[in-house]
């Protein structure tokens, strides 16, 4: 079998997987379902390999790095040679004095700030109602959930609710679910570009991917959201503009900095705390007898239970293991982490097919602590769904998570 059809047998299974947890499968409107499959090879054919857009994708990187010298003056006047200045000494080893909390996660704070911006600006918006407007044509996601699930190509998973917030009240169960969904299924412009960062030596053009991989994930997204809740998809409420959020420029700049801040102490907080919980878990199963020579670790285990599903995506079963230890780090910590252990992994772990596949398989916020961010985070903008929130977290974390798998398997397709 090659691994193109490898990869065409997963998208078919991934879809089998979520039937017996559809509310009434025979309800499911398949057109919109072999549509949705369809959208997402027209994006990722037309993002990838159209000339005109690929260059303009390889022009982003650019920006990035031109925005991480810029990120890198501010985190060297305020942290000195921590946040990537001068150093007071000879070094001999240039990889020990990179501090990954003063000079790579710094960019968070200034994508958040710059994101604001662009969003007051009338930018994100004009971007987002465009995207909006196709996948409204072609999969009928209209009213304020789809505007939440196109906004969570750039906004975060708590973020884009608060677009719409008046309306979360008298969302369907099935519009919660395709908001739950597509913010577990998506990452945020602020932490893409963290990402874009840590494996731009790696993988050239990774910003590109990354940016085609969310916006691939609204319509994966709305296939499992559907195919669960099929009974209800047309939006009872109308959504005619996207509210105005700040007030002015310098609002917008002082709000987003503080919206970065937070997030840039929670990644520091999450990883001191999950890295520390894993060394604990591992100095424990430490104690079980080898496997193949090698002692078990939580990384290990994780390998074999996802190999299946990475294998599933189109990767060579020598690397399953390898792609599939990286998905489950990523469900039960979260993707950050995921993506640290694939930057630092050796070249010759995983071939580059194989690495494209897991980026995008990577790329989301499904994992065990969104579920409680959601509830929280939803739930406090709209206290009487709550209940439904907390029914919905577990199906719609599936469906997220089987979401950026279903893009594994296309970009695994498409890439050949």
């Amino acid at each position: 079998m090659t691994l193109q059809l490898q990869a065409l047998l997963g998208i078919v299974l991934f879809i089998a997987v979520v039937l017996p947890m559809s509310s009434n499968w025979r309800r499911i409107n398949w057109k919109l379902v072999v549509i949705a499959v369809l959208l997402q090879f027209v994006i990722c054919l037309l993002l990838l390999k159209a000339p005109v857009v690929k260059e303009g994708l390889l022009y982003l990187n650019q920006a990035v790095g031109a925005l991480g010298a810029a990120t890198l003056k501010g985190s060297s006047f305020v942290f000195g040679y921590l946040g990537g200045g001068d150093t007071p000494f000879t070094v001999t080893n240039p990889n020990v004095v990179v501090t990954f909390a003063f000079q790579v996660l710094p960019l968070v704070i200034v994508m958040s700030a710059l994101s604001a911006l662009f969003w007051y600006w009338g930018i994100l918006p004009l971007v987002i109602r465009s995207i909006s407007y196709v996948f409204e044509r072609a999969l009928g996601t209209r009213g304020p959930a789809g505007l939440v699930a196109t906004a969570n190509i750039f906004l975060g998973q708590t973020e884009a609710p608060l677009l719409v917030r008046p309306y979360l009240e008298r969302m369907s169960r099935y519009e919660l679910l395709l908001v739950m969904t597509a913010g577990m299924a998506t990452i945020a412009g602020s932490v893409m570009v963290i990402y874009s960062a840590m494996l731009g030596a790696q993988f050239e053009g990774v910003l590109g991917h990354l940016i085609t991989k969310s916006i691939m994930s609204v319509p994966a997204a709305v296939l499992f959201a559907h195919i669960m809740l099929p009974d209800a998809t047309d939006s009872t409420q109308d959504l005619q503009q996207p509210p105005k959020i700040y007030t002015s420029a310098m609002d917008s700049i002082t709000r987003g900095t503080s919206d970065g801040l937070a997030l840039y102490l929670n990644i520091i907080a999450i990883l001191i705390v999950l890295t520390a919980f894993v060394a604990l878990a591992n100095s424990v199963v430490g104690f079980l007898p080898t496997v193949g020579g090698e002692a078990v670790t939580l990384e290990r285990v994780a390998g074999w239970i996802f190999a299946p599903i990475a294998w599933l995506m189109g990767i060579p079963w020598a690397e399953a293991s390898t792609a599939g230890s990286l998905l489950g780090v990523k469900s039960v910590l979260n993707e950050f982490i995921a993506y640290i252990q694939l930057s630092a992994m050796p070249a010759e772990a995983l071939s580059e097919r194989s690495r494209l596949i897991t980026i995008y398989a990577l790329a989301g916020f499904a994992n065990l602590a969104s579920i409680g961010i959601q509830i929280s985070g939803i739930g406090t903008m709209a206290p009487e769904r709550r209940g439904d929130l907390a029914q919905l977290a577990w199906p719609a974390f599936v469906a997220a998570t089987l979401a950026s798998c279903m893009t594994g398997c296309v970009v695994g397709i498409v890439a050949g």
